[in-house]
């Protein structure tokens, strides 16, 4: 690319971005929002505080104990009770935690969740 078509360009991309410019600071929302900036920076000023402050003071208060039982739930879950099935038409025992096992789904499949949960042993 030339000198003259990459100034051309550079020109080009110049003017649009002026026009998104102007554009923005013609928006009300924008505006209303410089003036709150404005307004909060002055207050800052008169009062000597500064933005971390202000971070601090509008932010959520986590309290010591609460930010203990927050990272501590991890690992508070009660153990899952094991559970043993009995099929009464293959006297096969299954012995598990969780639903997922390859066997009960198999049973489940062929006679049924209702059932399979029927063959639950005490």
């Amino acid at each position: 690319m030339s000198k003259i078509a990459q100034y051309r360009e550079l020109e080009r991309l110049i003017a649009e971005q002026q026009h998104v410019l102007e554009t923005l600071k013609n928006d009300k929302s924008f505006q209303a929002e410089s003036e709150f900036e404005d307004k909060l920076r002055s207050l800052m000023s008169e009062y000597g505080v500064g933005l971390p402050q202000i971070v601090a003071l509008l932010g959520p208060h986590v309290s010591a104990g609460n930010a203990q039982k927050v990272a501590g739930r991890k690992g508070q879950r009660a153990p899952r009770a094991l559970k043993r099935y009995l099929n009464p038409h293959t006297n096969e025992v299954v012995e598990t935690k969780g639903s997922n096992h390859k066997t009960l789904k198999a049973w489940r499949q062929e006679h049924g969740s209702q059932q399979v949960q029927s063959w639950v042993m005490a």
